[in-house]
């Protein structure tokens, strides 16, 4: 009976695991850190990508609606249809920040 209590392990940590959680606290903070660089480096090309999916997105609405009018890519209607919608755009954009801020 005596035996199996010497051999039972204190509570108490030893070295052992001290330097255990050490390494595996860096290991966290190295994995933490790489994923911040990557994110860092990585961030002007997502942002690049999203606003030429943006473009795209937008190049495809005008085409929709304004050939929904009979008007074509590459005309001088097809133009100006794009701009008054450019300006939908703004003004919606606007409205939806003063939503935001209150002020609506």
């Amino acid at each position: 009976m005596t035996e199996a209590r010497t051999k039972a392990r204190s509570p108490e940590h030893t070295a052992d695991d001290t330097q255990r959680l050490g390494i595996a606290a860096a290991l966290v903070l190295a994995v933490v850190a790489a994923l911040g660089v990557h994110a860092l480096l990585s961030a002007p090309t997502i942002q690049e990508d999203a606003q030429a999916e943006l473009a795209r997105v937008i190049a495809d609405e005008d085409r929709d609606v304004c050939g929904q009018f009979g008007l074509r890519p590459g005309t001088n209607a097809f133009a100006a249809c794009s701009r008054e919608l450019a300006n939908v755009r703004q003004k919606q954009s606007e409205r939806d920040q003063a939503a935001a801020a209150g002020i609506l």
